[in-house]
């Protein structure tokens, strides 16, 4: 049997249609390439995206910097000397990137300028920290990457 050139574009596209669809089928049912938005709420922390960025140049603007670091104990977070830290209202949202579960906030309940988040609270591996707070009017953001 001889193959003229019009059968042989259908069969071409018949066999492109049936590979693209065996991509799809199992790209949709495969649970490790399962991707969920990174925060539930995209689009309204969408619209407060100016705000942390203003934040963000408001806590790199200090002349002392508020730290974030891995200490034995758990996460420890250092205000300046500057600051009066009963003036200090926020909170810390710890981001887990591997699993939504183990997302939580804690509110920031100061009574020197080191805050302590115990290991206990976190698992092993990669944490995003958030660090939200405002001191006389004016909102600050620090974000960094640990790993526990």
């Amino acid at each position: 049997m001889k193959l003229n050139w019009g059968t042989s574009i259908v069969i071409a596209f018949v066999l492109f249609i049936g590979f693209i669809m065996v991509m799809v089928v199992q790209m949709m049912s495969s649970a490790e390439l399962e991707h969920d938005l990174v925060v539930e709420s995209y689009y309204q922390k969408e619209l407060t995206f100016q705000e942390d960025l203003d934040s963000a140049q408001n806590a790199a603007d200090l002349e002392q910097q508020v730290t974030v670091e891995v200490v034995s104990e758990g996460v420890q977070i250092n205000f300046p000397s500057e600051f009066n830290v009963s003036e200090i209202d926020g909170e810390v949202y710890l981001y887990r990137p591997s699993d939504k579960a183990l997302d939580f906030t804690v509110q920031l309940q100061l009574e020197n300028r080191e805050y302590l988040l115990p290991r206990s609270l976190m698992k092993l591996g990669l944490w995003e920290v958030n660090l939200k707070f405002n001191y006389k009017g004016e909102d600050y953001l620090i974000q960094k990457k640990i790993r526990i």
